[in-house]
């Protein structure tokens, strides 16, 4: 008897092409999901759909190409850009492009796929957040958008919910991915420092990250929504909320 061929669940990682969005990405294929991944830079082997994500125009046209193949209901809003500055010198330009890369991406993508969840009845958002939402020196505008992010996690939870949709947000700590080398060189004392401070006295891997996000995109996790789950050694400890 001829089984029938079942077509994976498609899950959209923006930014999915390396660091904690590749690793997800890797996470999810090997828990039968198909990834649909939309980055500037794609991957040759596992393909996916290249777009400059700070830019609405280019992401509106991604989004048409992703969705082309039909609904996708789950979403993992991933891409992000970290501009270091301290307060008196970020600049504009630099606040505008985190916003959009940061923000704005994760908005759009969401509107773009809630009609699909909607008519399915089904659909999880997880949106790569930061413990930098709680405060960090030199980040502005990452900290910003990075607070924006949990406050559209709950406010979609809240509208979201009764249409099964669930919206969840994960902050990291510090993960070793080439985004946080950049920003923090390894030899630097200010990196050595944060190492220091982390409970468990490591840092973070994108494996670490992916396997939060995987829980999350479960449809057995349908009674979690509107929450923030930190990924950081321990380091929110006694800093963010109970």
């Amino acid at each position: 008897m001829t089984r029938p061929h079942i077509t994976p669940e498609r899950v959209l990682i923006t930014g999915g092409a390396a660091g904690i969005g590749a690793a997800i990405a890797e996470r999810c294929r090997a828990e039968g999901y198909l990834p649909v991944i939309i980055d500037r830079v794609v991957d040759s082997v596992h393909g996916g759909i290249r777009a400059d994500l700070s830019d609405a125009a280019d992401t509106a046209r991604a989004l048409h190409e992703a969705l082309a193949g039909g609904p996708i209901t789950r979403l993992v809003n991933n891409v992000g850009v970290v501009v270091p500055a301290d307060a008196e010198h970020q600049t504009l330009a630099e606040f505008d492009l985190a916003v959009s890369l940061n923000l704005r991406c994760a908005f759009q993508c969401m509107q773009a796929l809630l009609p699909g969840m909607k008519a399915a009845g089904f659909g999880r958002i997880v949106n790569m957040s930061s413990r930098a939402a709680l405060g960090k020196e030199l980040r502005t505008a990452y900290a910003a958008t990075k607070a924006g992010l949990i406050g559209m996690t709950r406010v979609w939870a809240l509208e979201l919910g009764a249409h099964g949709i669930t919206a969840n947000a994960i902050g990291p700590g510090p993960i070793r991915t080439e985004l946080f080398d950049r920003a923090n060189p390894p030899d630097a004392p200010r990196t050595r420092a944060i190492i220091d401070a982390v409970p468990v006295r490591r840092i973070g891997t994108p494996d670490d990250v992916a396997h939060a996000a995987s829980y999350l995109l479960d449809a057995r996790s349908g009674f979690v929504t509107g929450q923030v789950l930190y990924v950081c050694g321990g380091m929110t400890v006694g800093v963010a909320g109970v």
